[in-house]
């Protein structure tokens, strides 16, 4: 299969999985920062077994590990955030305001590859923006802390993925997934201890079923998943990569709507930014086609 059409492949599956991660965060009862501690113990634990540490640490340079760390710090406050909206709100209010991620990679990755903002990638990330309100359209606006905290969490995400686009050539993407995942427990294991001094009514030690939940949460929805996408980082550019990723919100809204019973949120509405979402994901290979050649061309011919 041709590399690039696999690493699309690839990326929709994970995003289908990722899809489930607002579900199972609705479901375990515990709160948003020791839900995702245990996440990121949990996957580090599970990536054990697949890791070569000694040649991790030992190819690679001390600096890229100090970068793909910093940037797990980033995945860390990405995942508390988002959980922070689902708990604050609902997962239909979150995976909505996380539709916003292309907007914000639209804008952050010509900043960080010092290149010029392409005009046809700021307006499909724009272009996502009506979506995001037409499927918002009947939301209660009183969650509104809810929401908020939720485009922070679409702003770390755009941001920690455009970090990794950058240095995704310089190690096997399940290494980078262990370094940040990694780094994100040891940040957050700064900030537990006192959380729960501050908090002491807060569950630390999941239930069964919440432990049940959890594995899913790690095995499928985040090792697997993660994996996945650092894979197809490789063979496609962050933008295009999370424009797809906005799927994401469409594939959990389904889900919540089918296993919580969020439906009234399912309204015409709602169907109308689908459509919206869906068509700025397929009309990016074709508008990067058309306007990618004419840039080239350009550049060749000043």
């Amino acid at each position: 299969m041709d590399p690039t059409r696999r690493a699309y492949a690839e990326l929709h599956l994970a995003v289908f999985l990722f899809g489930f991660t607002a579900i199972l965060g609705d479901l375990i009862q515990l709160s948003a920062l020791v839900l995702v501690w245990w996440r990121v113990l949990l996957t580090s634990l599970s990536l054990l077994f697949i890791v070569r540490l000694g040649k991790l640490f030992t190819q690679l340079p001390r600096a890229m590990v100090w970068k793909f760390m910093g940037i797990g710090v980033l995945v860390g406050l990405h995942w508390v955030t988002f959980y922070g909206s689902i708990k604050l709100a609902n997962a239909s209010i979150a995976l909505v305001a996380f539709a916003t991620t292309t907007f914000f990679t639209s804008i952050l990755e010509p900043l960080v590859f010092r290149q010029r903002i392409k005009g046809y990638e700021l307006a499909l990330g724009l272009f996502i923006v009506p979506g995001m309100i037409l499927i918002a359209n009947d939301l209660d606006w009183s969650k509104l802390a809810g929401l908020l905290v939720g485009l922070l969490s679409a702003f770390l995400v755009a941001l920690f993925a455009t970090f990794n686009k950058k240095h995704i050539s310089r190690a096997r993407p399940v290494d980078i997934t262990f370094l940040e995942l990694g780094s994100a427990w040891l940040f957050l294991s700064l900030i537990v201890p006192y959380y729960l001094w501050k908090n002491p009514e807060a569950l630390f030690l999941p239930s069964w079923l919440d432990a049940l939940y959890l594995l899913v949460l790690v095995l499928l929805c985040t090792t697997l998943a993660y994996v996945l996408t650092l894979r197809a980082l490789q063979h496609i550019t962050a933008f295009a990569a999370n424009l797809t990723i906005n799927l994401e919100p469409v594939y959990g809204i389904v889900l919540a709507w089918l296993i919580l019973k969020e439906n009234e949120e399912l309204s015409l509405s709602f169907y109308l930014g689908v459509a919206i979402i869906l068509s700025s994901v397929f009309s990016y290979p074709f508008l990067k086609r058309r306007y990618g050649e004419k840039r080239v061309a350009a550049d060749k011919n000043p």
